[in-house]
């Protein structure tokens, strides 16, 4: 474990209490499973609660037990913690078994009249573990007993005892306290450091006017978490950046921030993807996280917020903070969901980057919007189809058209407002941009948020700053990983073609890969056939047999090619939407006898060393050297590729230790001579 995870688990605020180990647990707070009235004490109807399964999971230790106590009440039988493991230094459990109360054997007494004997070594069990540090997951289950079980045996049980007191202490269930209109936080000294004295964005410019109503919907401790998790990592991380807008009531209204490595990616910056997800699906954090791809074609983080409601005012202050904790470096291509709010804001913030629209996103909605239409299905498919495999604009605007008047569906507003803005989100539209392979350019490609997994439809604010940072700390190992792969590891050859040869030592090992299943698509291609020809641009036809839902097809594709500065550029366009040229593209070089790729078509960016050749260009000469932030951020993009690369062996770990420990000496004689 490393220091810093075990400095963040040492001052987690939001953990889960730890139980003293024992035969019987007690079970806390609120139960959801109430079915006693604490007036008369009578039964209400009970849902016939689902038997245990491996996978199911739960949002606590105590949820878990409970569903597994209100199942064995069901059956018959008791329940009982048999065992649990806990994490030595931290007293953190990490798993248990609950067994049924008859599970193994009590000691021998040597009482004079012991009590008769009432276990009978039942199997009858579960395994919990956590999982994702806040999740527990049944993992192993045994549902069979030894003994005679039935829910007409009225026998009294300690566990069914406690879940009755437990629900009346519950009862009635408590509303969820919303602090929107009782909680008020106010800037403190604290709050105002951790804002940031290099951020242009001050008091007045957060604290903007608008509805004073609209603000995040905090339930309680949420905003004492926040609050705590934005000190805590000011704390121990300088350059970790935050800013809070309230209203003049003080109250939370939106709330922005990025740690340290999501401020010096400013490499990645040129194409972000925004992610709203969270706001569109109505999750109860309202997150919304800046995303851009880094050399290994990986999702990275550049800086994430909630916001307090979904209008161009609330959209204008997360960007204008994420620009400036970014330093300024504006993004040349922006891709949100498809929003008047968004777009308004991305124009008034951005107005010098192309904005486009998520196909994937607006795809996802055909079965909510079109589900209920008569022929569905053959409307899913004609739109797919002139989505994804138009190669032209003419072929596009004919595919639409036919589908539109096949299906008499000339009076659909949604399609309607899809159509007039499809030079924003249909791939033909948009070949002349670069996107770094953040759109889907076929009906099979997903999308891949950031926080997959770690953020769900019910997950707290609370829950998720927990888990912020279990994602990031997964995120960079992930990418650790690569770069260990793409250095260390020689690249498997499948074909003597040259270009694969030439980008094997070039390209990172998951960009390799992709670019490798071009040239093995080379093969697939049976017919390089010249056209026409304009001077030095000579047309090509190339023709590909492809596979189209479960039959082949041939389909042609027109190559473009410039003879004196071996220029080319394919219709289907694969350079600009993924960086890396098609296999139509190779087998025209190819057949003019150019063996090597072209280097402007070698793109730095997914180049193994990009990381360094991006430090030093960023390194600007005329940088300020008074200013705190930028040197900090110049020495932090510095010091990484040191921390990795000296983790790839033993010896270099020894050589970037002796070297460190020498300027941290040379600095420390520095500093007794100034003193």
């Amino acid at each position: 474990m490393s220091l810093w995870t075990a400095m963040m688990e040492e001052v987690c605020l939001n953990s889960e209490p730890v139980f003293d180990e024992g035969e019987d647990y007690q079970v806390e707070g609120d139960n959801s499973f109430v079915e006693h009235d604490d007036q008369t004490g009578e039964r209400h109807p009970e849902k016939q609660p689902l038997p245990p399964t491996v996978g199911l999971e739960f949002n606590s230790f105590d949820e878990a037990y409970n569903f597994y106590n209100i199942y064995a009440k069901q059956q018959g039988f008791g329940v009982r913690v048999s065992n649990s493991w806990f994490r030595s230094k931290r007293k953190e459990r990490y798993r248990a078994k609950l067994s049924c109360s008859s599970a193994g054997f009590k000691k021998k007494s040597e009482a004079n009249n012991p009590r008769p004997e009432t276990r009978t070594g039942c199997p009858a069990m579960i395994v919990i573990r956590l999982v994702d540090s806040k999740r527990w997951r049944i993992v192993e289950v045994e549902l069979e007993h030894n003994h005679l079980v039935s829910p007409q045996i009225k026998r009294f049980y300690k566990s069914h005892k406690k879940m009755i007191i437990a629900s009346r202490k519950a009862h009635p269930p408590p509303e969820p306290v919303i602090e929107i209109r009782t909680i008020k936080l106010y800037r403190t000294a604290l709050m105002d450091v951790a804002c940031n004295e290099h951020s242009s964005v001050g008091e007045r410019e957060s604290i903007t006017h608008v509805d004073h109503s609209k603000h995040l919907e905090l339930k309680e401790g949420d905003a004492l978490a926040v609050y705590n998790y934005f000190c805590r990592m000011k704390l121990t991380n300088p350059n970790f950046f935050y800013l809070i807008d309230f209203d003049e009531s003080g109250h939370l209204k939106n709330v922005f921030w990025a740690d340290a490595r999501s401020r010096t990616a400013t490499r990645y910056c040129d194409v972000v993807f925004i992610d709203t997800s969270c706001l569109a699906n109505k999750y109860e954090i309202p997150l919304i996280s800046f995303m851009g791809v880094n050399r290994h074609g990986q999702s990275v983080l550049l800086g994430c917020g909630f916001l307090g409601h979904e209008s161009t005012e609330y959209y204008v202050w997360i960007f204008t903070v994420w620009l400036r904790c970014m330093q300024g470096h504006c993004p040349q291509v922006i891709i949100t969901d498809q929003s008047k709010s968004l777009q308004c804001a991305v124009s008034e913030v951005f107005p010098k980057a192309r904005h486009c629209y998520s196909a994937w996103f607006i795809m996802q909605r055909l079965p909510e919007r079109l589900g209920g239409l008569r022929g569905y299905e053959a409307i899913r498919k004609q739109l797919n189809s002139a989505v994804y495999r138009s190669l032209k604009i003419a072929e596009f605007e004919i595919s639409w058209d036919c589908m539109i008047r096949q299906h008499r569906l000339g009076d659909n507003k949604w399609l309607q407002k899809l159509y007039e803005e499809r030079r924003r989100w249909i791939p033909v539209y948009l070949k002349d941009i670069f996107f770094a392979g953040m759109i889907p350019i076929q009906e099979n490609e997903g999308f891949n948020a950031f926080f997959d997994g770690y953020a769900h439809k019910h997950t707290s604010f609370k829950e998720f700053l927990d888990k912020y940072d279990l994602a990031l700390h997964r995120k960079h190992l992930k990418e650790a990983m690569a770069n260990l792969e793409s250095r260390n590891l020689d690249l498997e050859l499948k074909t003597r073609c040259n270009f694969e040869v030439q980008l094997s030592k070039a390209y990172t090992k998951e960009i390799f890969k992709r670019f490798q299943r071009e040239v093995e698509g080379m093969y697939s291609c049976f017919s390089t056939r010249q056209v026409n020809v304009n001077g030095p641009i000579i047309t090509y036809v190339v023709k590909e047999r492809v596979e189209v839902e479960g039959s082949e097809e041939v389909r042609a594709f027109e190559v473009l090619y410039e003879t004196r500065q071996a220029d080319i550029r394919c219709i289907c366009s694969l350079f600009n939407y993924k960086g890396y040229l098609c296999r139509h593209a190779l087998n025209v070089l190819s057949y003019n006898g150019v063996d090597e790729i072209p280097s402007r078509y070698i793109l730095t960016r997914w180049s193994k060393d990009f990381k360094h050749r991006s430090i030093r260009d960023q390194t600007s000469c005329d940088m300020d050297l008074y200013n705190p932030i930028y040197c900090y951020n110049n020495l932090y993009r510095h010091a990484i590729p040191l921390v990795e690369g000296g983790t790839e062996c033993p010896y270099n770990y020894e050589i970037v230790l002796q070297e460190l420990d020498g300027l941290l000496s040379k600095l420390n004689v520095l500093e007794d001579k100034l003193d």
